[in-house]
């Protein structure tokens, strides 16, 4: 590593300053004595005490004692804290790691070869001083921050300091994506804020509390910050392209945000490799790392440890301690306060269908409390969007939609994780940062009014999570997996010519180029005839696609066994065509409706966007309508031919490019159909649990019958969001007129499908006049 500049704060010649150096070794000393002496030289009149502290170490008693005595002196002589800088190289890997998993200082070379080192290197070290700070300066901060008790918390409160100016100038010399927390223990349990709130806690102690801060103890070594973004690329370059996938206009963007204020980075979540990512990229574009949350059920083995010195906070699955939570809470303030930066899933989990889940504000309630509590000027929310070609887990997933149970994490788990990435190649990994949610911006000033009204600071988290998601979905690209999966899955298991593939997919291009939707190289290479035999043989030997050969020609295909990894592709692209699919679906309700058509295709609109609301993510109401007009705008003079309904309408369906309702949505509907057929007759407050397991068995059944078009539709997962929207219609809960209003849903739904199925016979016939078109152009 090459360090090119040195921070380095001396003192004026009427300076009485005090020296507290952290040196403990005897190369350390000579080198501590050789700076002293220079100094001494430059300022003759200068007073200058020393005391040296350990490097790593508490004080000896007597040590501890001394300092109490230097800074009784005079209240304005200066203390300058003095450490040796190494600057990293020399050490074999092999001796890297063992300190590292041993919790040492790596860049800091073991005292017996640090005489060696500078012989043959005298530059490999330096002494490098913080800012100084006079005594009384330091007893004011102290006063005003900490449990003001005794000389010895004070003296201990000076080398806090003096450790954490030093860290600074250190930071400035290797770069900023070494910047870790230090000393997070003492400095939250000295504090008077943390003290006073503990106390209000019925059995809280000191003591507890300290042991929590253990379990939440987490930091970036910095070989650490070395090694993990290295083992991160080690693990998913085994199937993936090394490269990941950047906008770099993004990255400056940020890069320029992070320098004012602390942000909370907000990933979306589809495979546990996206904890591994998010390092590498911070490291490898230079950014500061990130602290990211996780379960304490990933904190076995080995793992834990080395989890802990690379930036991971392992946090309790329940939160059901009192003490537990306020330390939380106080630990979250306290790294925002220093303007680290913190890294979650917004979505909380592993989405297991490939969309985005609802996001969950439990860690984000407490950042917003600590903004509010005027710990930080703002606080930004980075939406990260982590996205794949392809991923091995989708067939984990497939199981969950099935009803299986998911696998205990282990070390033999996380063998068989790793081991699987390199059974084949996953194609690239896209990772998009756009613009940051200022917190400023929704929560208002800090101590503002937010403060006392629970009910208005949770609307605003509610507004703020669903911004970040939404940007999050805008800046996703769309890959050519999402829309040869998509394709496949409408045609029910019918194989497809490549030419057929080729002519099919040009619409939904087109609509996307129109759009301005973002596209992965892949996707734009669907244009081309051997860009869509490299997507489908990317996807062959049943992951998902199976090719059909030894005929005239290949064909391919998706196999009913593997609709449901398939599904998870195509759900990662839903996002892009939700509304011009309602459009669809609305149109055909208008053209059978009676009375106000054009008001039924804006009530049909509405409604559908409320039924699919825990599935998708929507703008608010007015901006959603404008979308809607937009969508329509593609045809001239749209309303009054809806307002004509019947042949007027089937003609705007049958003008559209793409139809593609059937393609996008079908398989929720169906859901949700399967659902509410079980709910006849069964006990209003039925269990989830019980719901579903009921629905899995009538969902195969109508399988076999050919009642639902596909076994994705028959999914436990996609049934626990049917369940919230039945929930959502008063479904649930007993009355008089249950029974009634359970058929007049399930009746809503069945001709939500019928409609459905009109539109796909329309698509159909724009399919086979393509094919014709081709035919006759190719003879």
């Amino acid at each position: 590593m090459k360090v090119t500049a040195e921070a380095l704060h001396s003192f004026t010649p009427t300076d009485d300053a005090l020296v507290l150096a952290s040196v403990d070794s005897a190369a350390e000393v000579q080198l501590l004595d050789d700076w002293l002496a220079a100094q001494r030289e430059k300022h003759p009149d200068a007073r200058i005490e020393v005391l040296q502290l350990p490097s790593e170490n508490e004080p000896p008693p007597a040590t501890l004692a001394r300092l109490v005595e230097l800074l009784e002196v005079d209240e304005s002589r200066s203390v300058v804290p003095v450490r040796v800088f190494w600057i990293p190289g020399g050490l074999p890997t092999r001796s890297k790691v063992v300190s590292f998993l041993s919790g040492r200082d790596t860049y800091r070379p073991p005292k017996v070869l640090q005489r060696s080192i500078l012989r043959k290197d005298p530059a490999r070290a330096r002494v490098v001083a913080g800012e100084p700070a006079t005594v009384s300066e330091l007893r004011q901060r102290w006063s005003e921050t900490t449990v003001a008790e005794n000389p010895r918390d004070f003296a201990r409160f000076v080398m806090r300091r003096a450790e954490l100016a030093i860290d600074r100038v250190e930071l400035r010399l290797l770069g900023p994506e070494y910047k870790s927390p230090r000393l997070v223990k003492p400095e939250i349990l000295s504090s008077n804020r943390f003290r006073e709130g503990l106390d209000k806690i019925p059995g809280a102690t000191l003591e507890s509390a300290g042991k929590m801060l253990d379990e939440l103890a987490t930091g970036w070594s910095r070989f650490s910050v070395d090694l993990i973004p290295t083992l991160g690329r080690a693990i998913f370059s085994r199937g993936f392209d090394p490269n990941i996938d950047y906008d770099r206009a993004e990255i400056e963007a940020m890069r320029v945000a992070l320098e004012t204020h602390p942000a909370v980075l907000l990933f979306s979540h589809r495979s546990y490799l996206d904890g591994a990512i998010v390092p590498v990229a911070m490291q490898e574009n230079r950014l500061p790392p990130v602290f990211t949350f996780a379960g304490i059920n990933l904190s076995f083995g080995g793992l834990g440890p080395l989890m802990r010195r690379s930036g991971v906070i392992f946090i309790r699955r329940k939160l059901d301690d009192p003490t537990y939570k306020y330390v939380l809470k106080e630990f979250v303030g306290y790294i925002v306060e220093k303007r680290f930066n913190l890294n979650w899933s917004i979505e909380g989990t592993r989405s297991r269908t490939g969309k985005m889940l609802p996001p969950k504000l439990g860690l984000l309630a407490y950042v917003a409390d600590a903004y509010l509590a005027g710990r930080s000027e703002d606080i930004l929310l980075q939406p990260v969007s982590i996205s794949f070609d392809q991923l091995h887990e989708t067939a984990e997933y497939a199981a969950y939609a099935r009803g299986g149970e998911k696998t205990p994490e282990s070390l033999s788990w996380l063998y068989n994780f790793i081991k699987a990435q390199g059974e084949r190649n996953y194609g690239k990994i896209y990772v998009r940062f756009p613009e940051a949610v200022s917190m400023r911006e929704y929560l208002g000033e800090p101590n503002g009014p937010m403060t006392q009204d629970e009910a208005a600071k949770r609307l605003a988290m509610q507004k703020m999570a669903f911004e970040v998601a939404w940007r999050i979905l805008r800046v996703t690209p769309i890959n050519a997996t999402g829309l040869v999966s998509a394709l496949l899955l409408t045609t029910n298991g019918v194989a497809l010519t490549l030419r057929q593939l080729h002519h099919t997919l040009q619409d939904s291009l087109d609509y996307l180029q129109r759009t301005k939707t973002p596209m992965t190289n892949s996707a734009l290479r669907l244009r081309t005839t051997e860009g869509v035999r490299s997507a489908v043989d990317a996807l062959s030997g049943g992951h998902p696609v199976t090719r059909v050969d030894g005929g005239r020609e290949p064909v391919w295909r998706i196999a009913p066994e593997n609709e449901h990894q398939a599904a998870f592709y195509r759900n990662t692209l839903i996002h892009a065509f939700l509304e011009t699919s309602i459009v669809e679906l609305a149109l055909a309700y208008a053209g059978r409706a009676k009375g106000d058509r054009l008001q039924a295709f804006w009530a049909q609109a509405m409604r559908l966007r409320d039924l699919l609301k825990f599935e998708f993510y929507f703008a608010d109401s007015a901006a959603f309508r404008s979308h809607v007009a937009e969508e329509m705008s593609w045809h001239d003079d749209w309303e009054r031919h809806v307002a004509d309904g019947g042949d007027a309408v089937d003609a705007l369906l049958r003008a559209k490019r793409p139809l593609i309702a059937g393609a996008m949505l079908r398989p929720f509907f169906e859901a949700y159909e399967i659902v509410a057929d079980v709910l006849r007759g069964a006990p209003p407050e039925i269990g989830e649990k019980d719901l579903t397991q009921l629905a899995l068995g009538v969902g195969r059944q109508y399988v076999a019958q050919e009642r639902v078009r596909s076994n994705e539709s028959v999914s436990a997962l996609l049934f626990a969001t049917a369940r919230q929207v039945v929930a959502d219609q008063n479904l649930l809960a007993p009355a008089a007129d249950l029974e009634e209003r359970r058929s007049a849903f399930l009746g809503e739904l069945r001709g939500i499908l019928d409609d459905m199925s009109k539109i796909e016979e329309f698509s159909r016939e724009q399919f086979f006049a393509r094919e014709l078109a081709v035919r006759e152009q190719s003879v």
